[in-house]
């Protein structure tokens, strides 16, 4: 049997979808080391509405070359790096 996983929930003082995905953004990059912290799948979401969640990252899988680090519904190739602007 596999044991299961947990969610942390971090409710923010934020209020627009931009914002609070920069956070996600900067908590990925730096804490992105912590292999336990599976970034790829963080999700957003209205603190009313928590049913109805918005992916952060794309985290398509790059082979060896791991998975994809851009936004959810980015613009051109998938990539294992980001520049600032992605």
């Amino acid at each position: 049997m596999t044991a299961s996983r947990w969610i942390i929930h971090l409710p923010t003082t934020l209020t627009s979808l931009d914002e609070v995905a920069a956070v996600a953004v900067a908590l990925r990059d730096s804490l992105g080391h912590l292999t336990g912290v599976d970034f790829g799948e963080a999700t957003l979401s209205e603190e009313d509405a928590q049913f109805l969640r918005t992916r952060v990252f794309c985290d398509v899988g790059l082979g060896a070359a791991g998975r994809c680090r851009r936004r959810d519904a980015h613009d051109g190739p998938c990539a294992a790096v980001v520049d600032s602007v992605s």
